[in-house]
């Protein structure tokens, strides 16, 4: 499964940005796809994951309200609508699929939230 993201950049606390990533196969045949973020010093740890079997979403609990995965099922594609951005949202953003029990990752993207 290839991913390729879009979207990131710095933006100021408060602002919103709003990430992309298009995947090389049909969402529902995958078994999650969704976004992780690592930070400096910190490990990767999952921000938001669309579970297509169910059609259900998880977030984590620092971003729930302000943060919304969507998705494009004809493009392949799924978006992380990032609002209300604090300085602690900063860290590099990865795009994640899991496809027959093997995940795969996008390049990253760099999110800058300044204070």
């Amino acid at each position: 499964v290839q991913l390729v993201e879009s979207g990131g950049g710095l933006v100021q606390a408060g602002g919103s940005l709003r990430l992309s990533c298009a995947a090389s196969r049909n969402i529902f045949s995958l078994n999650t796809m969704g976004w992780y973020r690592q930070a400096p010093g910190n490990e990767r740890e999952l921000v938001a994951r669309f579970i297509p079997s169910i059609s259900n979403t998880n977030y984590a609990d620092s971003v729930k309200g302000r943060f919304t995965l969507s998705r494009d099922i004809a493009k392949n594609t799924v978006y992380l609508q990032m609002n209300s951005l604090k300085p602690e949202d900063t860290a590099v953003y990865y795009c994640q699929a899991n496809y027959i029990w093997s995940d795969y990752w996008g390049q990253g993207t760099q999110v800058t939230v300044s204070s």
